[in-house]
């Protein structure tokens, strides 16, 4: 078994297709005979990160919660896979800074705004314009678009397997899969 771990790090707006990216990509992953582990947004907010709120400092603060536990996992040869928005630049740099034992891959997850607000499975950017939902991403808060991810993918021209095959044909590239 193949023992070398990185952190596959997804960015994007609400909705954009981060979480169903990585979860298409973990068992692709696994038949390659990596360990993986996601640490999905919601699920590390509920879990690691409950009580924090949405301002800039409780958004930066679960963050680096995410990127320190992605940085044990994958230097520890497990490919630890992150879906959460993470939408201020400055904070994903000191994560990726901090990850300096293995690779860190950044993939933005990108998909216009007006898709998103027309999927709107949770109905959160519905709330979010009618003022239900305060400092709300892309709405009334701040997304900072990646400036060099490694990976860009768009949900709304590709399918998840075109999306999927960038990534990891970008992952053969760098020989951190086979």
């Amino acid at each position: 078994m193949n023992e070398k771990g990185f952190t596959l790090w997804f960015t994007g707006l609400s909705g954009s297709g981060k979480s169903t990216l990585a979860q298409y990509l973990t068992p692709k992953l696994i038949e390659l005979g990596k360990k993986v582990e996601v640490l999905d947004g919601d699920e590390v907010r509920e879990n690691l990160s409950k009580g924090l709120g949405f301002s800039k400092e409780d958004r930066d603060t679960n963050i680096r919660r995410i990127g320190y536990v992605a940085n044990l996992l994958s230097r520890n040869g497990v490919v630890a896979i992150t879906a959460a928005i993470s939408p201020y630049a400055a904070v994903r740099r000191e994560v990726r800074a901090g990850c300096q034992a293995a690779a860190f891959v950044e993939v933005y997850v990108d998909c216009p705004l007006g898709v998103l607000e027309e999927r709107d499975t949770k109905g959160l950017y519905k709330k979010a314009r009618q003022g239900l939902i305060k400092n709300f991403t892309g709405i009334s808060d701040p997304y900072e678009v990646p400036e060099h991810a490694e990976v860009c993918v768009n949900t709304a021209d590709e399918s998840i397997e075109q999306s999927a095959e960038k990534i990891l044909s970008y992952l053969r590239s760098k020989r951190l899969i086979g």
